[in-house]
C-alpha cells in the first residue's frame, strides 16, 4: 500500500516528492476492449496518471435504475494494470461536452429541483447516486492498493455559481462514503472563479490552454501554498456541427506544456485521447460570448479534440513532441507505443434490405401518446435523447396564416396534411408557406444535444412555448416520443418493407459483410442527418453539414462475415439512399 498526500509545495508519495503527469481519457468514450491500448499509448507518451470523468446520466437513465456502474471499477482496474495512477472526477456535474453536462434529464427536468445548489431534493439524488458509484472507487484508492490518487469535487463550479456550501456538502458526502484520497477542485484562473469554486482545506487547481505563469500567479494569490496543478491543459479543442474543425499547432501546444512543467507544476492533458461520443451522447454549447446565451451549437460525435492520440488511437505529431518534453521528467527510458489495433482489411458496402417510415418506427418502439392543451417537453415525456412527434389540428375553415413554433428546441421537420412543409429551428421557427384550416400538422422535433456548460444548463427540449397559427395558440396537442434507448432491445418489432427509391426518412435495415474485421470509418455519402447502429452498437449522430464526414467504428464492434446495420435517417437522403460503406482507417 502507498500513501499519496498533498504537501506544502507539491505532491508526496510515501513521503517523497512526485509530480503528476496525467492525461484525460474517458472510459465511456472508448470501447472497453480498447482501454488497454489507449492506456499504453498514454504511458508511452510519458504520462504516469490518467484522468476520467464519470457521467451520471449514462449510468442512471431513470431514478434508481442503474446501468453498468461496474464499468468505472473495471476501468480503474485496467489503469492499475497499465501501471498508471488515476484521478477520478465524478461530478456530479462534469461538462465534458457531454449531454446535459452528465446530469440526468429526469433530475434537471424535475419540477422544483435546483441542480448544482444546496437544494435538498438535488442533494438527495446526489447522495443516492454516490452511494451506488463510490463502491467502485473507494476500494481502488492508492492507500488500498489501487490507482486512485485524487478525486475532484464538482467541476468548474466557480464559472457557474457561488454556493460554496454546495461544494462543502459534496465533499462531505465523498468523505462519508469512504474517499480518503486527496480531494481537489478545478476552475478557470480568474479571481471570481477561484472564489466561487474552491474550498478551504481542498486542493485548488486551474484549467487553461496557455500563459501558465500568469495562471499560476493568480492561483497563488488565492492559495499561497500547496502543489501547483493545471487540471485541464487544453492541448486541443472540440468541434460543433456546421462549424470548422478545430486544430492547435503542435509546436505551439508543446511550448505551452513546457511552460507548465518549468513552473514546477503537475499537469493533466485535456484531452490526451478524446475518443468518441457514441450513442448520441454529445452535448451542446450556447454561443453569444461569455454569457453563453446565444444560438445552440451542438457538438459533433467525434471527440478527437485534436489530441496527441487521435480518435483512432494513433500517435500524432503532437504525441511525439509531447513525449520528447515529458521524457525529461520521467525516470528511465519511456516504453515504445503499442502496436496499432488492426484496421479493416478492405472496404465494404452495406446492403440495405428493409425500410420503415418514421410513423411505423414510432408505433413499434415509441412511448405512449399523450394529449393535452399544450405541448409537453421531452422531459415531461421521459425522452432523454431522440425525438418527439407533436400532432395538432388547425381548425377550419380559416384563411392561410403563418404557423410558428415558440420555444423550439431544437429542430423540427414539419408535415401539413401528410406533405412535408419545411424544417424549423430555434432561429427560424416559422414556416415559409402559410397554413390554411382545417389542417393536420405534424412536427417531428429532434434534440440536437443538451447544453453542457453555462447558465442554460438543464434547459428543456421540444416545443417549450407552443404552436401558433397567426397569433392564436393551437391547443389539443398529441405527443409521442422515441428515445434512442428504445433501440437497445433491437428492431424486430418494426414492420419493415421494401427500401424506397427516393431516400425517404425512416429506419433502414441491412447488412455489411466484412472480411478482416478491424477499425474502420463508416461513410454515408447519401445520408443527411440521423443515427447508425452496427450489431446493436450506436455509433452516434451523422449530419451532412459537417465538419465531421464519417463515423468511427471500433474494430471490436465488427465481426467476420455479416454485420447488421440500422440507419435512422431523420431528414431524407439522396435519391440513391444513405448508401453506408465501411472503409479502413
Amino acid at each position: 500500500m502507498s500513501a499519496f498526500a498533498v504537501g506544502e509545495s507539491g505532491f508526496l508519495l510515501d513521503g517523497r516528492p512526485v509530480r503528476l503527469l496525467s492525461g484525460a481519457l474517458h472510459y465511456f468514450r472508448v470501447h472497453e476492449d480498447q482501454w488497454g491500448h489507449r492506456l499504453a499509448m498514454l504511458r508511452a507518451m510519458g504520462l504516469n496518471c490518467v484522468e476520467t470523468y464519470v457521467p451520471w446520466n449514462l449510468h442512471e437513465p431513470r431514478p434508481g435504475v442503474f446501468r453498468d456502474v461496474g464499468a468505472v471499477g473495471r476501468f480503474l482496474d485496467a489503469v492499475r494494470g497499465a501501471g498508471l495512477w488515476a484521478i477520478v472526477r465524478p461530478g456530479p456535474y462534469i461538462c465534458a461536452e457531454w449531454e446535459n453536462g452528465g446530469l440526468p434529464v429526469w433530475l434537471t427536468g424535475e419540477p422544483g429541483t435546483r441542480a448544482r445548489t444546496c437544494d435538498e431534493r438535488y442533494l438527495r439524488h446526489v447522495r443516492n447516486w454516490f452511494q451506488r458509484l463510490l463502491p467502485e472507487i473507494v476500494p481502488r484508492q492508492i492507500d488500498r492498493g489501487g490507482p486512485v490518487v485524487m478525486v475532484q469535487v464538482e467541476n468548474e463550479y466557480g464559472s457557474y455559481g457561488s454556493d460554496t456550501g454546495h461544494l462543502e456538502e459534496l465533499a462531505g458526502v465523498l468523505r462519508a462514503e469512504g474517499v480518503t484520497a486527496a480531494l481537489c477542485t478545478s476552475d478557470g484562473p480568474e479571481d471570481h472563479m477561484l472564489t466561487g469554486g474552491s474550498l478551504p482545506g481542498v486542493l485548488a487547481t486551474v484549467n487553461f490552454g496557455s500563459h501558465a505563469r500568469v495562471a499560476f500567479e493568480t492561483l497563488r494569490r488565492h492559495r499561497p501554498g500547496g502543489p501547483l496543478m493545471c487540471m485541464e491543459f487544453w492541448c486541443g479543442w472540440f468541434d460543433h456541427w456546421s462549424g470548422e474543425h478545430a486544430v492547435r499547432d503542435p509546436a505551439e501546444a508543446t511550448e505551452a506544456l513546457r511552460e507548465i512543467l518549468e513552473c514546477g507544476a503537475s499537469v493533466n492533458l485535456y484531452m490526451a485521447h478524446g475518443g468518441t461520443s457514441f450513442g448520441g451522447w454529445a452535448g451542446a454549447n450556447r454561443g453569444g460570448g461569455e454569457l453563453h446565451e446565444g444560438p445552440l451549437e451542438p457538438d459533433v460525435t467525434s471527440y478527437d479534440y485534436d489530441a496527441p492520440v487521435d480518435e483512432y488511437g494513433r500517435p500524432t505529431e503532437k504525441f511525439w513532441r509531447f513525449r520528447e518534453v515529458l521524457a525529461a521528467y520521467r525516470p528511465g527510458p519511456l516504453p515504445d507505443p503499442p502496436s496499432r489495433p488492426a484496421a479493416l482489411a478492405a472496404p465494404a458496402g452495406a446492403e440495405l434490405t428493409g425500410w420503415a417510415p418514421p410513423a411505423d418506427v414510432l408505433e413499434a418502439l415509441g412511448g405512449p401518446e399523450t394529449a393535452g392543451p399544450v405541448p409537453p417537453t421531452f422531459e415531461e415525456l421521459g425522452i432523454a435523447r431522440g425525438l418527439v412527434r407533436y400532432t395538432v389540428d388547425v381548425p377550419g375553415p380559416r384563411r392561410p396564416y403563418p404557423l410558428t413554433v415558440r420555444g423550439l428546441r431544437d429542430l423540427a421537420v414539419v408535415y401539413v396534411d401528410g406533405e412535408r412543409a419545411g424544417v424549423l429551428t430555434e432561429a427560424e421557427p416559422r414556416l415559409e408557406e402559410p397554413v390554411a384550416g382545417p389542417a393536420r400538422v405534424e412536427l417531428w422535433v429532434e434534440s440536437l444535444g443538451r447544453v453542457n456548460y453555462g447558465p442554460r444548463l438543464g434547459e428543456a427540449k421540444g416545443v417549450t412555448g407552443g404552436v401558433l397559427h397567426e397569433r392564436q395558440y393551437l391547443h389539443g396537442v398529441r405527443a409521442r416520443g422515441l428515445d434512442l434507448d428504445a433501440f437497445a432491445d433491437g428492431v424486430d418489432a418494426v414492420p419493415f418493407g421494401p427500401v424506397p427509391g427516393d431516400g425517404a426518412p425512416g429506419l433502414y435495415r441491412g447488412t455489411v459483410t466484412v472480411r478482416g474485421a478491424g477499425d474502420a470509418r463508416l461513410e454515408l455519402p447519401g445520408g443527411t442527418r440521423g443515427f447508425v447502429w452496427i450489431n446493436g452498437f450506436n455509433l452516434g449522430r451523422y449530419w451532412a453539414v459537417g465538419p465531421q464526414r464519417s463515423l468511427y467504428v471500433p474494430g471490436p464492434v465488427l465481426r467476420e462475415g455479416a454485420n447488421e446495420v440500422w440507419l435512422l435517417e431523420l431528414d431524407g437522403g439522396t435519391p440513391d439512399g444513405p448508401a453506408p460503406r465501411l472503409v479502413p482507417v
